[in-house]
């Protein structure tokens, strides 16, 4: 069945350009930001609240195709241990850098960019749903998914991404070499996070455009990746971890970003430039 597929392989779904929304809470924020749906499809067992049938009554008008499935189908094939009423397939963005360059245009005067996200080697849905998260909270530009990293559009980072994966420009390249290469050409500052010996993260500069990078929860930046690096970024413990879950190392860069932004708005344009 198309959706078995479309949630279990990355190849199926970037072969057909769809990706699974699963819940009403998904649908509707799919709806509400103008997503293109290809169709929803419903439990024809379930009991549906007024809440369902709201955003089926949605659906529709939007003219999104609803089809009602046999009882026990979702079930079946669902990514979940409680499989949800509805499910939506939606149409997955192209691959590639190719919107890298809309996502960098200067910004209207006076609004000073947030930063973009680089997820390099991050594998675990959970962290990278998770980081969706906190770009799209702190008012990131972009998030891009470069090189052997977890499909953002998989079932599981979907759903850690609590649906944000549908707010904040995702980019992909299967080449995170070119994906750092092509920040650097268009003058974004790429930092990236070290366990030690780095310049602290409420110290490092952050004025202009930047870009975090983040590698694998295991090993860190992929190999040959170091010469596009403008800097390296720590930040400070006093326990015994040896490092911060990838997560949240990531989400406190984004906020300190925010914080600086906040800070800038009440400051002369000369104070911004020590970051």
């Amino acid at each position: 069945m198309h959706l078995r597929r479309l949630l279990g392989r990355r190849r199926a779904r970037l072969d057909h350009g769809q990706f699974v929304i699963e819940g009403t809470t998904l649908v509707a924020e799919a709806l509400d930001s103008r997503w293109p749906l290809e169709a929803v499809y419903v439990d024809g067992g379930a009991t549906l609240g007024d809440t369902e049938s709201a955003v089926l009554d949605r659906a529709r008008a939007a003219g999104v195709p609803v089809r009602v499935l046999a009882d026990g189908v979702l079930a079946r094939v669902a990514d979940t241990v409680t499989p949800q009423p509805l499910v939506a397939v939606a149409t997955r963005p192209a691959a590639g850098l190719g919107g890298l360059g809309e996502v960098l245009a200067p910004p209207p005067p006076g609004v000073t960019p947030g930063p973009v996200l680089v997820l390099a080697g991050v594998a675990d849905p959970g962290n990278a749903g998770t980081l969706i998260r906190s770009a799209e909270a702190s008012g990131a530009r972009a998030v891009v998914f470069a090189g052997a990293t977890v499909d953002p559009f998989g079932p599981k980072t979907v759903r850690a991404s609590a649906g944000t994966v549908l707010q904040v420009p995702i980019i992909e390249s299967p080449d995170a070499l070119a994906a750092l290469h092509a920040l650097g050409r268009a003058g974004v500052r790429r930092l990236a996070t070290t366990a030690h010996e780095g310049t602290a993260y409420d110290r490092v500069a952050l004025a202009g455009p930047v870009a975090f990078v983040l590698g694998s929860e295991a090993h860190g930046l992929p190999a040959g990746l170091d010469p596009e690096i403008d800097e390296w970024v720590t930040i400070p413990m006093v326990g015994r971890a040896e490092s911060l879950n990838v997560a949240v190392a990531g989400s406190l860069l984004c906020f300190e970003h925010l914080r600086r932004r906040n800070d800038w708005t009440t400051q002369q344009p000369d104070d911004r430039v020590s970051g």
